[in-house]
């Protein structure tokens, strides 16, 4: 299973890597290593929902087709939006901004050598063998659309990956991914397309099938866990549900 989740990974261009367990082999001297052991996450698997989003369905564009509104009055709705984020100094980025020029060729390489290590050890697919590292590195970008990243206020759409639930199930600390079922029951992206999110205030998130949007502070800061190593941290400030 994990080696058709990587081939299928693999095609779809830099999104999937096999979940956590060893070491990532290096691509370059930039390149770093993730070396997590696997632990089953205490949040609750995603159910199964035809209507939703399936596993490792990136986060969909907006589809207006079936929108009442005139064409008028949705560009006016935007408009507003990007007006109402610009007053408060905060950017509307997507998972591309995050990826430094040339990684989808790194990311590339270390699938290669993955995928040869896997069938030099005779490693039958389904087999209890059938594991593999989280394939990717922690090279970041400096600037996002002009502006340094750390420290950069911005608005980032994904699907959450909760570490352990609270009381009704409140959370303080998640992993914001730019697929569903990311480490339940499909592998996590590269560290630089997986952020760690932390929060004062602790929120309700109980429907992981449901995309949302983050806000926060962007800050180019390594975290490692359990589940998946991240190459950035959002210091969450505000939340909302994904409208598509």
């Amino acid at each position: 299973m994990i080696l058709r989740l990587l081939a299928a990974s693999a095609l779809a261009g830099l999104a999937l890597s096999a979940c956590s367990q060893g070491e990532t082999p290096p691509a370059s001297d930039a390149a770093a290593e993730t070396d997590n052991s696997a632990q089953p996450t205490k949040a609750p698997a995603p159910a199964e929902n035809t209507d939703g989003p399936q596993v490792g369905d990136r986060v969909p564009e907006p589809d207006t087709s079936g929108d009442d509104r005139s064409v008028a009055e949705q560009a006016a709705a935007e408009k507003a939006k990007s007006e109402e984020l610009a007053a408060r100094g905060v950017t509307e980025i997507g998972w591309e901004e995050l990826m430094p020029e040339g990684e989808e060729e790194r990311f590339a390489e270390l699938y290669q050598q993955q995928m040869a290590r896997a069938y030099s050890k005779g490693i039958s697919e389904g087999s209890s063998a059938d594991t593999a590292v989280q394939i990717g590195t922690f090279n970041t970008v400096d600037e996002i659309m002009g502006q340094a990243a750390d420290g950069m206020k911005i608005r980032l759409p994904g699907y959450t990956v909760p570490f352990e639930y609270g009381k009704n199930a409140e959370i303080n600390e998640f992993l914001l991914v730019p697929y569903y079922g990311a480490c339940l029951h499909a592998p996590p992206p590269p560290p630089n397309q997986t952020v760690f999110v932390k929060t004062e205030d602790a929120i309700q998130l109980k429907d992981l099938s449901q995309a949302v949007w983050i806000e926060g502070t962007l800050r180019v800061q390594k975290q490692t866990s359990d589940l998946a190593d991240a190459a950035y941290t959002i210091e969450m400030t505000g939340w909302e549900i994904y409208e598509y």
